[in-house]
C-alpha cells in the first residue's frame, strides 16, 4: 500500500517545541486519516531545527465505498415531506425508494451509495487544514494578508512544503495543495551552510538518505546519540570524563542538524567557584557541557560545545567565540559569588520582612519565624539538636536574596550550604540549608541528617497547613502551591527515616504559629482543618503506596479507624493487612465480615436501629453461636494487645482465628430466627464480628 511523506520546511524552530510539534503532527494527520476511514499501518514523525517531517506507511489507495440506508416519511405522507426526502437523498423519484413495513405503518427507505474518494484527494483536502490549525504554543504572522484568509500563523516563517503519496514500486505523486501561496511539491533543502541547495525527493527512504548526504541528520534521537558518543570520546581522548546531562543533550540535539563536537578552555582561576555555578553558567548561557578530571573527581577548566557546521579551520573560530562568551559569563558568576560571600546569611534576613510570601500568610520574614518555631518543636522528635535545628531553619531561606541564586534560581539551597560553610556554620546547619527542600519529587533523595529532616518537615508542614488554613487547596489538576508535593515529601521523610509523628499534633503546632500573628482572621475553619487534612494525607499516601504496589482500599480501611495519624504506623498496618488478605484465612475472613456487615446493614435499615451492645449468652441455642462468641472474646483481647504493641503481623494472626468460627456460624445458624429475641441476639453477635475486626482495620472499606 502507498506511503505518505510530508515535510514542513521553515526557519529555525525553538528546540523546546520540536518534540511536541513532531508528535502533534503525527497525531493530527493519523487521527484525520482514521476519521476518513483510511486505516494506516504505521507512522513516525521527526524534527530538526528547520523542519518537521512525517512518514505514514500502509495507507489504502482510496476510501471504501459506503452504503447507507436512510429512512424517509410514511407512505402516503405529505407531499412536502416526500419532496424533502427526495432532495436530501438525491433520488429522482419516490419509485426509486424501497418500502419497509413497520408496526406504525409503511415507510420509504432510500439506499444511498457513497463512493469512496482517492486517498490523494483526501490528503489534499486535509493537510492544508492541519497546517493552518497547527497548535504551536507561540506563533507569528508574516507576509501579505488576503481578505479571505489572512497571513499564515506559524512558529517561524514557512518556506516549503513537501508532500508525496504513492507505492514503493512506482514514482509517487505530489499531493496538490497550497497554503498561503506555498505550493506543496517534492523539493526540500539541505544544511543551511554546508549544502543549502534544493533536493528533489520522492518517498521517505529517498528523503532521509538525501538529507544525510546534504549534512542533515533527520532523527533527533540519532543526533542526540552522536553528540553523546562524540563528546565522551573527545573527553576521554583528552584525559577527562564527560559530565552527562540528558536534558541538555536533548536540547542541543534540537539546535543542530549536523552535530560537530569541539572542546574549549576557560581560565583555571574560575575553578574557585563552586562546581554547580560553573556548570549552570556554561549550561544556561552557551548550552555547553563540562568535563571532570577522573583522577581528582573535580571539574577541569575545559568544556565541550556542539557546532552545527564542519568548519574549514577545524572549528578554531567557533571555539574561540564560545571561550570569549564563557569567560565573560564566568567572570560575572565569580563576581556574584565573591560579592555574596561578603554578606553573612543572617544579615540578609531583615529584607525578608519587606517581602510578602502571601497576602493572607504574611511576609517571608514571618514565615521563616514560623518554620524556626516549628523546627524547634520537631527537633527532639527526630533526634536533632534543638539549637542547630533552629539555626538552620533561620538561615535556610537566606540564599534566596543572594546574587548567584538571583541569576540561577535552580541553585537555591545549594548555595545556602556553600555560604553557610564559608561563614563557619556547623556542617549539619549547612547541609540543612540545601536539604530542607528535599525530596522535591519521587526520585529525589530523602534527607537523613536529623537537623535536615526537622527543617525539611517544618518547611513542608508550614506550607501545607498555611495554604490549607486559608482554603487554598488543590482542585482537580490544579495545585499552584505544590501542596500535593509537600504532603508526599512529608510522607517520604517520615517513612524513610522511620519517624513516629502525629500529623494532627504537627498541624496543631503549625496552626499555633499562624494564630500568633494577625493571620488569625485568615483561618477559614480551624475546627474542620484536622480531619480535612487527614483525608488529604490519606489520598497522598494511597498514591505513594500504589506506586509501591499496595492496594489503595487498604489505606482507606486503616484511615477509617479513629485517631490514625501516625504515618509510619499506618504504612506498617497497611503492609500487614495486605499480607494477611493474600492468605486464604484473610480472604475468607474478609468475605465473612462483609457478609455480617451486609446483613446488619439490611436489618438496621429495616428496624431503623443499630444492634450495639453485648449479646446475651443465655440466648445461645447452638454450639456455633457459643464458639463464635468465645472466639470473638479471645481475639478481641489478643488482637488489641498486639495492636497496642504495634505488632500488626501478630494481630492479623489472631484475626485469622476467627475464620473457622465465622464460617461455621454462617453454615449452621439462621440469623433471622422466628424468635425476635434470638434474632436480635444473633444480630448483636454479628456486630461483634465487625467490632472485633476493627481492632486492625475497617473491613467494610476493603474491596473484594
Amino acid at each position: 500500500m502507498p506511503d505518505l511523506l510530508l515535510e514542513l520546511f521553515s526557519e529555525e524552530i525553538p528546540a523546546r517545541m520540536q518534540a511536541k510539534a513532531a508528535d502533534d503532527l503525527r497525531r493530527m494527520v493519523t487521527d484525520k486519516l482514521v476519521a476518513e476511514g483510511l486505516v494506516y499501518e504505521g507512522a513516525k514523525a521527526f524534527a530538526t531545527p528547520r523542519r518537521l517531517a512525517l512518514t505514514v506507511h500502509g495507507i489504502p489507495v482510496r476510501q471504501s465505498d459506503l452504503k447507507e440506508e436512510r429512512r424517509g416519511p410514511r407512505v402516503g405522507g405529505p407531499d412536502a415531506a416526500i419532496q424533502g426526502f427526495l432532495k436530501a437523498t438525491g433520488l429522482a423519484s419516490i419509485s426509486e425508494a424501497k418500502i419497509q413495513p413497520d408496526k406504525k405503518g409503511d415507510f420509504y427507505i432510500a439506499l444511498i451509495e457513497k463512493k469512496g474518494r482517492d486517498t490523494i484527494d483526501v490528503l489534499a483536502e486535509m493537510l492544508p487544514v492541519i497546517i493552518r490549525t497547527f497548535p504551536w504554543p507561540k506563533s507569528m504572522r508574516w507576509g501579505a494578508r488576503s481578505a479571505k484568509s489572512g497571513s499564515l500563523s506559524w512558529v517561524r516563517p514557512l518556506h516549503a512544503i513537501t508532500a508525496t503519496f504513492g507505492l514503493e514500486t512506482e514514482t509517487p505523486d505530489v499531493v496538490t495543495f497550497a497554503v498561503d501561496g506555498i505550493a506543496a511539491g517534492q523539493t526540500t533543502f539541505g544544511h543551511r551552510f554546508m549544502a543549502p541547495g534544493a533536493i528533489e525527493v520522492r518517498r521517505f527512504e529517498d528523503y532521509e538518505a538525501k538529507l544525510l548526504d546534504a549534512k542533515v541528520v533527520l532523527d533527533p534521537e540519532r543526533r542526540k546519540n552522536i553528540i553523546l558518543d562524540d563528546a565522551k570520546e573527545l573527553a576521554f581522548a583528552q584525559g577527562f570524563e564527560l559530565v552527562e546531562d540528558q536534558a541538555l543533550f536533548g536540547e542541543v540535539a534540537g539546535l543542530v542538524e549536523w552535530p560537530v563536537v569541539l572542546m574549549g578552555t576557560f581560565d583555571e582561576e574560575f575553578l574557585s567557584i563552586p562546581e554547580e555555578v560553573i556548570r549552570a553558567t556554561i549550561r544556561n548561557n552557551q548550552k555547553c557541557f563540562v568535563v571532570r578530571n577522573p583522577n581528582t573527581g573535580k571539574l577541569a577548566s575545559k568544556f565541550i560545545l556542539v557546532a552545527n557546521i564542519e568548519a574549514s579551520d577545524g572549528g578554531k573560530v567557533i571555539v574561540a567565540g564560545n571561550e570569549r562568551v564563557i569567560r565573560a559569563r564566568l567572570s560575572d558568576a565569580k563576581f556574584f559569588y565573591d560579592t555574596d560571600l561578603k554578606t553573612k546569611l543572617e544579615d540578609r534576613l531583615p529584607k525578608f520582612d519587606q517581602i510578602v510570601f502571601h497576602e493572607k500568610l504574611g511576609t517571608q520574614g514571618e514565615r521563616i519565624k514560623r518554620i524556626e518555631r516549628l523546627a524547634g518543636k520537631l527537633a527532639p522528635l527526630v533526634g536533632a539538636d534543638v539549637e542547630k535545628t533552629k539555626r538552620a531553619a533561620r538561615l535556610a531561606k537566606a540564599d534566596l536574596l543572594t546574587e548567584v541564586v538571583g541569576e540561577f534560581p535552580e541553585l537555591q539551597g545549594l548555595m545556602g550550604k556553600y555560604y553557610a560553610l564559608a561563614q563557619g556554620e556547623d556542617a549539619s546547619v549547612a547541609a540543612a540549608c540545601e536539604e530542607h527542600y528535599k525530596p522535591v519529587g519521587p526520585n529525589d533523595r530523602v534527607p537523613t541528617d536529623p537537623v535536615s529532616v526537622a527543617v525539611a518537615l517544618a518547611d513542608k508542614i508550614d506550607t501545607l497547613i498555611g495554604f490549607w488554613a486559608i482554603d487554598e487547596k488543590p482542585t482537580g489538576s490544579k495545585d499552584p502551591y505544590a501542596l500535593r508535593r509537600a504532603a508526599l515529601g512529608i510522607i517520604r521523610l517520615v517513612t524513610d527515616n522511620v519517624l513516629r509523628l502525629s500529623i494532627l499534633d504537627l498541624a496543631s503546632v503549625a496552626l499555633g504559629g499562624l494564630f500568633e500573628k494577625r493571620l488569625k482572621e485568615a483561618i477559614v475553619d480551624s475546627q474542620k482543618l484536622p480531619s480535612d487534612l487527614l483525608s488529604f494525607f490519606a489520598d497522598r499516601l494511597k498514591v505513594q503506596l500504589r506506586e509501591q504496589g499496595a492496594r489503595h482500599d487498604l489505606v482507606d480501611a486503616v484511615f477509617a479507624l479513629e485517631g490514625q495519624d501516625d504515618l509510619l504506623m499506618i504504612v506498617r498496618r497497611v503492609e500487614a493487612l495486605g499480607q494477611f488478605l493474600d492468605t486464604d484465612d484473610g480472604k475468607n475472613l474478609l468475605a465473612g465480615t462483609k457478609r455480617a456487615s451486609n446483613i446488619l446493614a439490611i436489618e438496621e435499615k429495616r428496624d431503623k436501629r443499630t444492634f450495639e451492645g453485648a449479646p446475651n449468652p443465655a440466648l445461645y441455642s447452638l454450639a456455633e453461636e457459643k464458639a463464635l462468641a468465645d472466639a470473638i472474646d479471645l481475639v478481641k483481647v489478643e488482637a488489641s494487645v498486639a495492636v497496642m504493641n504495634e505488632d500488626f503481623a501478630s494481630a492479623m494472626g489472631y484475626m485469622a482465628q476467627l475464620r473457622p468460627a465465622v464460617d461455621a456460624f454462617f453454615d449452621k445458624v439462621k440469623v433471622n430466627d422466628d424468635d425476635s429475641k434470638v434474632r436480635e441476639n444473633r444480630l448483636r453477635l454479628l456486630n461483634e464480628i465487625r467490632s472485633a475486626t476493627r481492632a486492625v482495620a475497617d473491613f467494610s472499606k476493603i474491596e473484594g
